[in-house]
């Protein structure tokens, strides 16, 4: 049996969380303050689409396809997204909460996170080569054997990492996280 093939569709004000969205193929639609909590979302394709106050928290991605998708005022608190399908994966997050969520060993370069949380998230091992982390908090966020080239982390927010254990060719970091930078040296820095 053929998944269904939707296109130019809005969902408004819908809860999948109890009745699942159907397995199919979704082209240019827009979902609107659903809920998809806890729901599965496994083997869709999603192109081109807009998540706009949506609730994806613990939902079951395995296999899902996101290409050219935009998360708006979202909150994804516990995605794993890294068991989503890596072909043609591309998409941005903007004023989205992300905590818990990983991204382990993804390659997602050039990802935009606009004013985001991205609380104890997992990065590591990740290529996020030329994304930007504009206005968006890191706490406890984790990075380890990433690539981080290029990367823009000038208008974030408490980012710690090693900066011997990652790729920071041409990363842009502020000087409030320089400190995130030297922290596993115990190094004091005194602003004058």
């Amino acid at each position: 049996m053929n998944n269904p093939f939707v296109t130019d569709q809005i969902y408004k004000d819908e809860d999948f969380s109890k009745l699942r969205l159907p397995k199919g193929d979704y082209d240019t639609c827009s979902f609107i303050r659903c809920n998809f909590s806890e729901s599965y979302l496994d083997n869709c394709q999603f192109l081109e689409c807009t998540f706009e106050d949506c609730n994806l928290s613990n939902s079951n991605i395995a296999h899902a396809t996101f290409k050219e998708v935009q998360f708006i005022d979202c909150k994804i608190v516990g995605l794993l997204f890294e068991t989503c399908n890596h072909i043609l994966l591309s998409f941005s997050f903007k004023g989205c909460t992300l905590d818990f969520s990983s991204f382990k060993g993804m390659s997602i370069p050039g990802t935009l996170f606009d004013d985001c949380k991205l609380r104890n998230i997992d990065f590591s091992e990740s290529n996020l080569s030329r994304s930007r982390f504009t206005n968006s908090i890191l706490d406890d966020a984790l990075f380890d054997a990433s690539n981080l080239q290029e990367a823009d982390f000038s208008l974030s927010h408490n980012i710690k990492l090693d900066p011997e254990r990652n790729q920071l060719k041409n990363a842009r970091f502020s000087s409030e996280n320089v400190r995130g930078l030297l922290t596993k040296y115990k190094i004091q820095v005194i602003d004058q």
